[in-house]
């Protein structure tokens, strides 16, 4: 069976096909940093123009590096939620309209479900029960899944996502967006031990926290350049060197990391899965993949770097499972949803 994705939860519009959930056949992404990269963040509305621009040709690139038409399209699966509303809006409309014209099912996707997807395009597939740890800038959330969309959802952040967290101080250090990349990179030259930074302690007990860690290093930053809270964040990255920033980079990673790996390492111990995955964008970190490998006793097979962002691949995968216990949606009917989180998502309670 043969899935045609569409994802334009954010700022990458995204095709792929892939066949029986596993094989890959085409993968094509038209990323947005470099217009976003300006600002600093992602404006919704400039996202939701360029989705429009380059949708259809997208889509068609993706059929013909899988060397398909839409003769041999089995279904379309296409990102509903969660993510921008006009973003969500461009994909939906585009996957609704070709469904028509070419008679073919559709099947709406969890755009933070799927990442997990990615990890079923490697060689080998993750075993049930199997945990995630799905992180990204928007979602870092533990998640258990007991098969094919039947899952629970065991541990979230309370406030900031990682990813966001890494944008913002990557922001206060003077390093580019996206902060994850940037971070890393600069993290390579740097110290980790050089500022003791807290990890948030919570009722949950797999949960997450970030916003005081973001605060913990802006205060660690004025702190080490002379300058008193009152001092305006913008102008503190002028005041740091080099090897400043580097080591403010690897000791804030060093902290991020280990507050995912510590309350992962948990839920493994508790739950006992056979297999671990991340998923999102953040599981492309390279200390992220390695200090998890150190502590959890469990071969991790990782998705490639190019399915840890956002993608479509990801998409069509989960869609084939997903089509094969659920019914077409109308794609007269079929609605966006912004911000529908997983625990109202699970579509598989009997398995």
């Amino acid at each position: 069976m043969k899935i045609l994705g569409i994802e334009t939860s954010c700022d990458e519009t995204a095709a792929a096909v892939v066949e029986d959930g596993r094989k890959l056949l085409s993968n094509v992404i038209v990323s947005q940093i470099d217009i976003h990269a300006v600002y600093g963040g992602v404006v919704p509305e400039v996202a939701a123009r360029s989705h429009i621009e380059v949708i259809n040709p997208v889509i068609n690139q993706a059929l013909t590096d899988a060397n398909c038409t839409w003769d041999d399209i089995d279904a379309i699966a296409v990102t509903y939620a969660p993510g921008l509303i006009g973003s969500l809006l461009i994909g939906m409309l585009a996957a609704r309209t070709l469904a028509v014209l070419h008679k073919k099912p559709i099947y709406p996707v969890h755009h933070v479900e799927a990442h997990v997807y990615a990890n079923f395009l490697n060689e080998t597939a993750p075993e049930f029960p199997m945990l995630a740890l799905i992180v990204s800038g928007g979602h870092s959330q533990l998640v258990l899944f007991h098969n094919h969309g039947n899952y629970e959802l065991i541990g979230q952040t309370c406030d900031d996502a990682v990813g966001e967290a890494f944008d913002k101080v990557a922001k206060i250090i003077g390093l580019p967006y996206p902060g994850g990349p940037s971070i890393g990179k600069a993290a390579l030259n740097g110290n980790p031990l050089a500022y003791k930074l807290p990890k948030a302690k919570l009722a949950g007990k797999y949960d997450f926290s970030f916003s005081g860690l973001k605060t913990a290093t802006l205060r660690a930053v004025q702190r080490e350049v002379g300058v008193d809270f009152t001092f305006p964040s913008t102008q503190l990255a002028e005041r740091l060197d080099d090897r400043k920033r580097n080591d403010f980079a690897a000791s804030f990673q060093r902290t991020a990391i280990e507050t995912l790996v510590d309350q992962t390492e948990k839920a493994f111990n508790d739950y006992h899965p056979k297999s671990v995955v991340i998923a999102g964008g953040v599981a492309a970190n390279q200390e992220l993949r390695r200090i998890l490998s150190d502590r959890i006793p469990l071969h991790i097979d990782y998705a490639p770097m190019n399915l840890c962002t956002d993608n479509a691949a990801m998409i069509a995968s989960l869609g084939f499972y997903f089509s094969q216990k659920n019914v077409p949606a109308d794609p007269f009917e079929l609605e966006v949803e912004p911000s529908i989180s997983m625990t109202k998502t699970a579509w598989d309670t009997t398995s």
